[in-house]
């Protein structure tokens, strides 16, 4: 559907090119009337001065009615007419109906323009019906039909002339597009001409029939003129009513659909016959200015208003009703509008909990002689009223929807507006282009939380908010989805293309952020899934992109989904149910892999890895039952288990002459469970073993570092007499100034490294610096992962401290490590110590 076409708005001067023509034909149709000697009735001057006063009281005294719900105003200038023409002779009749309209005009303080066209619409009119007249009908008078229907003619040659006037000059002041309009008004006018054509002759047979008639003619119409008052006072309270009631219910039906301006109005011009109505709500908070006029030549809204922005900024400020007309306002005001152009104008307050939120506004009464009332004044402030309850209501509906589809924190799309989001470019995706999801996790986040309190972490999020809006492609959408979790959508060329990315945007968040005058390094795990390759439903995508990033915590760079991972996680929830049932009936075992001090080879312990061999998917990854045990609840269990085993295991060997330490893996989930140290004491003293045989480690990138919740359990079990231990340090963002602050002492350099130094410059210098700096802060120092010899001297030569790795031997069940044990540490107590590895060899 065609948007409508703005009006045309021409200056009030180009009506002189109507009006001219209008002035020429008035002359030429009048030259028959004044040049004809034909006198068809004995003409009487004396009634000139009562047919004068009729039209002119016909010109001020309009009827509107009310019929089948439609309004309808009768205007009794063809009766004034009609008589006119009828009594006197034409060209009598002519100089009273331009002096009629010529005081009607003035003394209605019309424009001159304006003016100047209606006083010659008004002559030629009058001058066409003369001309009929003065053509159709034979001297003498007569009152038969003939003379009926030549002054209904002569009245309907008065209105056409007329009519072909305003049609031209609305032509030329508003363009071809108001004509229809204007036809369409024109159907009910010739209806209100032919009651008056009948009025108008009943008057004519009451007088010829006897002059005592006019006595009962003026007692008519003062008894209707006194019925009428009371009729108009009536309807226009019933108008008022009825069109309240209809705004009220119509309001209530747009379901906020961005029509309420239109309805409203349109419904408050055409109840107050006003050329214009405006709303003006000007800005606030994230509400933009609105500013939209309805007006009688246009079918649409406009952005703009006809009048100064004085009026409505004055109501806005002052809170109350400023109504400006001829009779009404302080002069400076009617000045002001005069200068623009307008006639009159009522501008009321929009108010919402007392205060002025805007403006509504109507300007220019329609018709030529009517203003603007006190009536009206209470009517648009009723009116607004109930304006401002709408568009309150409107806002808090809409402001209810923002809220449902927005993070309160970050003002980004939620999920929910992310999901539809993604249903929505699903079904619009060009044929060469993928559907992208890049979900973003937020790393140490709560660690940000502990250290530097909620506010901060708050500060943390909106700040990646912040950057992503700003980095992410033009179009795509930025969500945040969870406490933690970010998500964009976009549209993209490929897998690779959403990767990169991925990529950039990672990189951008990796800048140091400034929160609270302190510098904070913030990464984050990416995970990228694609439609239609990875999901055809939006949940399905997010979904897999969660799984994406799961691995990518694992692997630190940015994660596409593949269907492996999702083979892995869908296993892993299969597998909640199979590990409680396994922790139940003791099906799952405890491995052991020796611990090496390097100075000596002596063999001074074991670390305690948990195995699962499950019944139908075989040997089940530790990271993956880990996981699942941490998301179900069961990690207390699971710890619990191998902590038994392991320190039961360290009794064993003490009573057989071997005093081996034991060390167990503990995330920080599990040192926030404040039951903890007591727990580790019982299982201590029920076995025996002393406290320092026990060794926690604790993955660096589980949040130990950040001290916070963990830190009153670490002392405890430090006083408790329990070594710990970090675990694979180096792979984290951690300093040994971190370090220091808790009370830990051995570090386990990361695999990867020791892996490397080999072979890898950078990994040398890694693992050196970490071991000196160990030292000199009396830790320490496990090197995990001597696979080689050449690792094993490369350590030696650093003086690092203990060694670990398939070089001694792979993780091993307790019968076989017994087994091992014996082997290594057989030959002449003299010459090899209890406990003191003399072949390195590694054990498949």
């Amino acid at each position: 559907m065609p948007a409508p076409k703005a009006p045309v708005s021409r200056p009030e001067a180009h009506a002189w090119l109507v009006t001219g023509p209008l002035i020429v034909l008035g002359v030429l149709l009048a030259l028959p009337v004044i040049l004809s000697s034909a006198r068809p009735f004995d003409y009487n001057l004396k009634y000139a001065p009562v047919l004068l006063a009729v039209a002119i009281l016909a010109a001020y005294a309009p009827l509107s009615f009310e019929i089948r719900r439609q309004a309808v105003t009768v205007h009794m200038n063809d009766v004034a007419i009609l008589l006119m023409l009828f009594y006197l002779s034409p060209v009598v009749a002519m100089g009273v109906r331009l002096i009629a309209a010529i005081i009607w005009l003035t003394t209605s303080r019309m424009g001159i323009h304006k003016a100047a066209f209606n006083t010659a619409s008004y002559f030629a009119g009058m001058a066409a019906a003369a001309d009929v007249v003065v053509i159709a009908l034979h001297p003498g008078h007569s009152t038969d039909p003939w003379t009926w229907f030549v002054l209904a003619l002569a009245i309907l040659a008065n209105n056409l002339v007329t009519l072909i006037g305003v049609g031209c000059v609305i032509t030329v002041m508003q363009g071809v597009g108001v004509l229809p309009a204007l036809l369409r008004m024109a159907v009910p006018t010739q209806a209100v001409m032919g009651v008056n054509i009948v009025i108008g002759l009943i008057m004519v047979l009451t007088l010829e029939a006897s002059r005592w008639g006019f006595v009962l003619i003026v007692a008519l119409v003062l008894v209707l003129g006194v019925v009428y008052r009371a009729y108009a006072k009536f309807w226009r309270q019933h108008r008022s009513l009825a069109a309240m009631y209809a705004l009220t219910r119509e309001v209530g039906a747009t379901n906020h659909d961005g029509t309420l301006p239109d309805l409203l109005l349109g419904r408050i011009r055409a109840l107050i016959a006003a050329n214009s109505t405006t709303l003006w709500l000007p800005p606030q908070g994230r509400h933009q200015e609105v500013l939209l006029s309805a007006r009688i030549e246009y079918s649409g809204l406009l952005d703009n208003a006809p009048t100064p922005d004085l009026f409505r900024k004055m109501a806005l400020r002052t809170g109350a009703t400023v109504a400006v007309g001829p009779k009404m306002g302080p002069p400076d005001l009617r000045a002001a509008l005069q200068d623009a152009g307008g006639k009159d104008i009522i501008v009321v307050p929009l108010r919402s909990g007392g205060v002025a939120i805007g403006t509504l506004e109507v300007a220019g009464r329609l018709g030529g002689g009517p203003v603007f009332g006190p009536e009206d004044v209470r009517l648009i402030e009723t009116l607004a009223a109930q304006v401002g309850v709408a568009v309150e209501n409107s806002r808090l509906v809409d402001r209810l929807q923002y809220d449902a589809n927005h993070d309160a924190l970050t003002g980004l799309a939620n999920r929910r507006r992310m999901l539809e989001a993604l249903g929505e470019a699903m079904s619009g995706r060009g044929p060469r282009e993928v559907v992208a999801v890049l979900l973003f996790d937020v790393v140490a986040l709560r660690e940000v939380n502990d250290s530097l309190g909620h506010t901060a972490g708050d500060k943390v999020l909106v700040e990646v908010a912040q950057r992503l809006t700003s980095l992410a492609p033009q179009g795509a959408l930025v969500a945040r989805v969870g406490d933690d979790e970010f998500a964009i959508e976009l549209r993209t060329a490929s897998a690779d293309a959403a990767a990169a990315v991925a990529d950039t945007l990672r990189a951008g968040l990796r800048d140091p952020m400034v929160i609270d005058s302190l510098t904070i390094d913030i990464d984050t795990y990416v995970g990228v899934a694609i439609y239609p390759e990875h999901g055809a439903e939006p949940e399905e995508l997010l979904q897999r992109a969660h799984v994406a990033v799961h691995v990518a915590k694992s692997r630190g760079i940015v994660q596409v989904f593949n269907a492996g991972l999702q083979s892995r996680a869908v296993r892993r929830v299969g597998l909640a149910a199979d590990l409680r049932t396994a922790l139940a009936g003791g099906e799952l075992e405890v491995y052991f892999q020796p611990k090496v001090a390097l100075r000596d080879r002596r063999l001074v312990g074991a670390e305690c890895l948990a195995r699962w061999e499950h019944p139908v998917h075989g040997q089940v990854a530790p990271p993956d039952f880990v996981a699942v045990a941490e998301h179900t609840g069961q990690l207390a269990r699971l710890n619990g288990v191998v902590l038994r085993e392991g320190i039961r295991r360290a009794r064993q060997w003490a009573d057989a002459g071997r005093p081996l330490a034991v060390a167990v893996n503990l995330s920080a989930r599990t040192l926030g469970d404040a039951d903890l140290p007591l727990q580790i004491a019982e299982l201590l003293d029920e076995h025996g073993v002393p406290a320092d045989r026990l060794i926690l480690e604790i993955a660096e990138d589980e949040g130990l570092l950040a001290g916070g919740r963990a830190l009153p359990t670490l002392d405890r079990l430090r006083d408790l007499g329990v070594r710990l231990s970090v675990d694979d340090f180096g792979a984290g963002r951690s300093s040994f100034a971190d370090l220091s602050r808790l009370p830990v002492q051995e570090v386990k350099i990361d695999r990867s490294f020791v892996q490397g130094m080999a072979t890898s410059p950078s990994d040398l210098a890694i693992v050196r610096s970490i071991v000196g700096m160990a030292r000199n802060f009396g830790l320490d120092v496990v090197a995990e992962g001597v696979e080689s010899e050449l690792t094993l001297g490369l350590l030696e030569d650093m003086h690092c401290d203990m060694g670990q790795g398939f070089l001694f031997s792979r993780p091993l069940p307790y019968e076989r490590f017994e087994s091992w044990l014996q082997v290594q540490t057989a030959g002449d107590p003299a010459e090899a110590p209890a406990g003191e590895v003399r072949w390195l060899r590694a054990v498949p």
